[in-house]
């Protein structure tokens, strides 16, 4: 039988009575004291607090909203105020000199003269008829008042031979006259009736010549209209004043109805046009103050918004804008570009760092601000402006704490430990 696995079961068993049963025995054996465990238990205490992470320091920045003026900014290009393509309303021949290209031309002046042909004498023909149908209506108005008398005159035969017939009835009754009598009475009524109808008819066909004169007369007068009109299209003149884009028709060319003599522009005053996102269109005021940078040289105009469209764009669902610019000296040509600001409505905004930016897991645009217990949170933004001191940015508190530095190191609900600096850092 073996003895040494019995000794080590009976040492194990006391060890374990001692150490769970009995430990304070084991304490005084062992000689440890209360000092000693507290001793023990510090230690553990500060193994803990060196296994705790430490707080991850940014530097934040105190930011408060200020009121700003506020612009919309477009880009766009310069329009001429008017621009006419003249053109001819008839066909005939060029007979003036060409004026050259970029000449100014006032109001009424003449680009295009035309060979007449034929014209003068079509309204030298056409007053002769009128005067033809003057003559026309004096004669007809002449010939009423004889028309008139026959018919007063066929009146009274017929009243006279009504008074003999009835004298020749009543006789014929009392048997003082013949039957043939009466007959001849009756004849002369119907013969008295006949003139009378034949009076008036000369009376309307008078009348009716009157009317034809005067018919004549106006077709007559529509004639030398027509003919006038058509010797004032022979000079085609400037409709406003302006520069000429091209050259006026060259002498001896053949103009048909429709044919182009010059193409006319006004450039005093000048349009800047743009066209505004419906999300800025409610910003823009009729009247607003605007300027312009045009791309070319960087010279600065500015003007007022005189037309803001009401129908959107089908394609680009925009808005078109027109400000109206001086340009006495014409040296803003039409057509060339420029980068807009339309004043608007101030607002209130943050003026930040633009290093301050950044995007969240979504892709929005924003700031990581903290509270007063240091914990981290996400602000979206809009985008102003941006200028050389920073960005001045809305949709913001009116006071907030911005980190500045380290913000791409934190994510929303983590607690940092801050170290704010001073605005003109």
């Amino acid at each position: 039988m073996r003895i040494l696995p019995i000794l080590m079961a009976i040492i194990v068993a006391v060890i374990l009575y001692f150490a769970i049963i009995d430990r304070e025995t084991a304490r005084k054996f062992l000689g440890l004291t209360d000092e000693t465990a507290s001793q023990d238990v510090s230690q553990a205490t500060a193994s803990d607090v060196v296994n705790v992470k430490p707080l991850i320091k940014v530097v934040a920045q105190h930011s408060s909203s200020q009121a700003i003026e506020s612009a919309v900014v477009l880009r766009g290009q310069t329009e001429a105020a008017r621009q006419v393509e003249v053109r001819s309303e008839t066909s005939a021949t060029v007979i003036s000199p060409p004026l050259p290209s970029g000449t100014f031309v006032e109001a009424g002046q003449l680009l295009c003269k035309l060979d007449p042909g034929t014209r003068g004498a079509l309204l030298a023909e056409a007053k002769s008829r009128l005067a033809e149908a003057n003559s026309r209506l004096s004669e007809a108005k002449s010939r009423v008042p004889e028309s008139r008398a026959r018919v007063i005159e066929a009146s009274a035969r017929l009243d006279e031979a009504n008074v003999n017939q009835n004298a020749a009835v009543k006789l014929s009754e009392d048997g003082f006259a013949t039957d043939t009598r009466v007959k001849g009475a009756d004849a002369a009524v119907a013969a008295a009736e006949a003139g009378v109808e034949a009076a008036k008819s000369g009376l309307s066909a008078a009348t009716s010549g009157i009317q034809s004169a005067e018919a004549g007369i106006e077709s007559a007068m529509a004639g030398i209209a027509a003919a006038e009109k058509e010797l004032s299209r022979l000079e085609i003149t400037a409709p406003f004043k302006g520069l000429l884009e091209a050259k006026t028709a060259e002498l001896g060319s053949l103009l048909q109805p429709g044919s182009l003599c010059a193409t006319i522009i006004q450039l005093d005053p000048i349009k800047l046009v743009a066209f505004v996102p419906e999300t800025e269109v409610n910003r823009i005021e009729m009247g607003a103050p605007a300027g312009g940078r045009l791309a070319a040289g960087g010279d600065e105009i500015r003007g007022a918004v005189t037309f803001l469209g009401h129908a959107a764009d089908p394609t680009t669902r925009t808005f078109r804008v027109e400000i109206e610019v001086p340009n006495p000296d014409l040296t803003i040509r039409d057509g060339q570009t420029a980068e807009i600001l339309i004043g608007a409505r101030g607002t209130s905004a943050h003026l930040l760092p633009q290093s301050a930016l950044t995007l969240n897991n979504d892709g929005a645009l924003g700031l990581r601000v903290i509270d007063a217990e240091g914990v981290v949170s996400f602000q979206t933004v809009q985008l102003l402006r941006d200028t050389v001191d920073g960005v001045w940015l809305t949709g913001l508190p009116e006071k907030l704490d911005v980190i500045v530095v380290g913000q791409e190191y934190v994510t929303a609900g983590v607690k940092v430990d801050p170290t704010f600096r001073e605005l003109d850092q």
